[in-house]
C-alpha cells in the first residue's frame, strides 16, 4: 500500500536483501577496480589493452542483460539469475590476485562482467515487482543508494589494507569476503510466483514493447551516447589542479552525492512527475558537463563534482521506475534489459568520442559536446512528454 495514509510501509524484504546484495557487491569490485591497472603495468600491459578490457568487458555485459531479461520472463523465474549472475562475481574477482599475464586478467574481467549481464535485468524486475503500489521510485531509489554505499567503502578499504602495507595481490584476494556476501544475501530474496496464462509465454519475445517505451528507449540512447566514461572527469580535475593524492577522496566524494541523492531521488519520483526528473537530471549533467569544460580551478572541480552526483539522484533510480510504469508486468524482464542494454552499449561509442574530441581538440571540446548532447535529448523529453501526457503523471507507478 502507498503511503497516502501518511505512514510509509517498511521496505519489501527483496528489496532490503537485493540492496544488501549490491552494496556487498559493490564493496568488492570497488576494492579492486582502482588498483587493476597497477596490477596490469606490473604485468607488462600497455594503456591501450587496459581500455581493450573495459571496452570488451562492458559489451559482453550489454548483450547478456538484454538476454538475461527475455530468458527470465520465458521462463517467469528471475531469481536463479541472479544468483547465478552474482556467484560468478564472486568467483571469478578473487581468481584476479593469480593472474600472471594481461590476458588472464582480460579473461577474468570477461567474466565478471558476464554475471553483471546475467543479473541485472531479473534483479531490476524483481525490484519492480516487488516494490509497493506507487513506492517503485523508492525501492530504486534505495537499491542505487546502496549500491554507491559499497562505492564509497570499497576503495577505502581497499586504501586502508594497502596503508597496512598489504600486497595487491592479497587485496585482491580479500574480495572473496564481501563478495560471499553479495551472495548470501541474494537467498533471503522472495520471488513471487506469477500466475500467467500459457500463451503467453510465447508471446514474450514476440510481441513488441508499446512504442512510447520504445521512443524513450531511444532518446535515453542520444543522451548516453555523450554520457561518457567518468574517468575522464577525473583526467580533467588534473588537469585544473587537482592532485593525484586528492583524485580517490574526489571520487568518494562523488559517491557519497550519488548515495544521498539516489534515496531522496528516487522518493521524489513517487510524489512528482518522473519524465520531469529525469528532465531536470539530464540539465543538471548538461551544466556540470560545461562547468568542467570552462573550470580553471580546484574547488571548481569538488563543487562540481558534488552538482553531478545530483544528476544521478535525478534519472537512476527514476528511469528505472519510469520503465515499470511503461512496460506491461509480464515483459518487465525484458524491458529492463533493453533498459540497461541501452546504457551499457552507447557506453564504448561514448567514450571512443569524448576521447577522440579530447585528443583531437581539447577537453573542453569534448565535455561540452557532452552538455549539448544532453540538452538536445532533454529537449526531446520535453517532446515526449506532451506527446503522452497520461504517462508523465506520478499515478502511473500504479498502473504495472
Amino acid at each position: 500500500m502507498s503511503s497516502q495514509s501518511g505512514k510509509r510501509a517498511a521496505m519489501p524484504r527483496t528489496v532490503v536483501a537485493l540492496g544488501l546484495t549490491s552494496l556487498f557487491a559493490d564493496v568488492g569490485s570497488e576494492m579492486i577496480f582502482p588498483l587493476l591497472p597497477v596490477l596490469l603495468v606490473s604485468l607488462g600491459a600497455a594503456p591501450a589493452f587496459i581500455g581493450l578490457i573495459e571496452g570488451v568487458a562492458d559489451a559482453v555485459a550489454s548483450i547478456l542483460k538484454y538476454l538475461s531479461g527475455v530468458y527470465a520472463d520465458r521462463i517467469h523465474k528471475k531469481k536463479p539469475f541472479v544468483i547465478a549472475g552474482y556467484s560468478i562475481a564472486a568467483i571469478t574477482r578473487p581468481l584476479l590476485a593469480f593472474a600472471l599475464f594481461p590476458w588472464h586478467v582480460l579473461a577474468l574481467r570477461t567474466l565478471d562482467r558476464i554475471g553483471k549481464g546475467i543479473r541485472t535485468a531479473p534483479r531490476d524486475a524483481l525490484i519492480a515487482d516487488a516494490a509497493a503500489e506507487g513506492e517503485a521510485g523508492r525501492a530504486f531509489g534505495f537499491h542505487r543508494a546502496m549500491d554507491h554505499a559499497g562505492a564509497i567503502v570499497g576503495p577505502l578499504l581497499g586504501t586502508l589494507l594497502v596503508s597496512f602495507g598489504w600486497p595487491i595481490r592479497r587485496v585482491i584476494m580479500f574480495a572473496v569476503v564481501p563478495c560471499a556476501l553479495s551472495v548470501a544475501a541474494v537467498f533471503l530474496v522472495k520471488e513471487a510466483p506469477r500466475a500467467i496464462e500459457p500463451k503467453a509465454a510465447t508471446q514474450l519475445t514476440s510481441e513488441p514493447l508499446p512504442p512510447k517505451l520504445t521512443r524513450f528507449f531511444l532518446i535515453l540512447f542520444l543522451f548516453a551516447l555523450g554520457n561518457s566514461s567518468d574517468a575522464f572527469l577525473l583526467l580533467r580535475a588534473k588537469e585544473i589542479g587537482v592532485s593525484n593524492a586528492a583524485l580517490p577522496l574526489l571520487w568518494v566524494t562523488l559517491n557519497i552525492s550519488k548515495l544521498v541523492t539516489t534515496y531522496f531521488g528516487g522518493q521524489l519520483s513517487d510524489r512528482f512527475p518522473r519524465t520531469h526528473l529525469i528532465f531536470a537530471g539530464w540539465f543538471v549533467y548538461a551544466l556540470s558537463y560545461a562547468g568542467l569544460g570552462f573550470a580553471s580551478a580546484p574547488w571548481h572541480a569538488w563543487a562540481l563534482f558534488v552538482g553531478y552526483g545530483a544528476f544521478f539522484g535525478l534519472t537512476e533510480p527514476v528511469e528505472k521506475a519510469f520503465v515499470k510504469d511503461l512496460a506491461p508486468a509480464n515483459a518487465r524482464g525484458r524491458a529492463f534489459g533493453v533498459y540497461n542494454f541501452v546504457v551499457g552499449a552507447s557506453s564504448l561509442p561514448a567514450s571512443l568520442l569524448a576521447g577522440y574530441l579530447w585528443q583531437t581538440w581539447s577537453s573542453r571540446v569534448a565535455l561540452l559536446t557532452g552538455s549539448a548532447l544532453a540538452v538536445v535529448s532533454a529537449i526531446l523529453l520535453f517532446a515526449w512528454t506532451i506527446q503522452h501526457p497520461r504517462d508523465t503523471s506520478k499515478d502511473t507507478s500504479q498502473s504495472g
